[in-house]
């Protein structure tokens, strides 16, 4: 249990480091230091995202439901969203799913960020 809430929190860190981007970005000014973070991140993009649905749905399942996870899951689609097209069985309701989230891209990485480092900090 202790292995995959630490998992989930350095996937939400690492999965709102990479929804939150732009908005970290104008904050950051010129150091450009989440800009490099988040180059080191894009590549595992589509695993951060699953593990941002796996490791939720697996503490569902065990009776832990939260809104964190629920935000959890939600910033997995928005990082999955380019993948969607290899699950044509679920394509068309995934990609409508991530279209109306997708305004939202920001403050949800924001918020993931933030509920990753309070459940680090054992706040949450």
């Amino acid at each position: 249990m202790a292995l995959t809430g630490l998992l989930l929190d350095i996937a939400n860190i690492s999965g709102g480091l990479l929804l939150g981007l732009a908005t970290l970005d104008k904050w950051d000014g010129e150091a450009n230091f989440f800009n490099k973070i988040a180059g080191v991140l894009a590549p595992f993009q589509t695993v951060i995202g699953g593990a941002l649905i796996v490791l939720p749905l697996l503490g569902i399942l065990r009776g832990g439901f939260s809104i964190w996870g629920i935000v959890s899951i939600i910033g997995g689609l928005l990082l999955l969203t380019h993948v969607f097209g290899k699950v044509p069985a679920l394509e068309e309701t995934l990609r409508k799913i991530s279209d109306k989230l997708f305004p939202f891209k920001a403050i949800i990485g924001i918020a993931l960020l933030a509920i990753g480092v309070l459940s680090l900090l054992h706040i949450l």
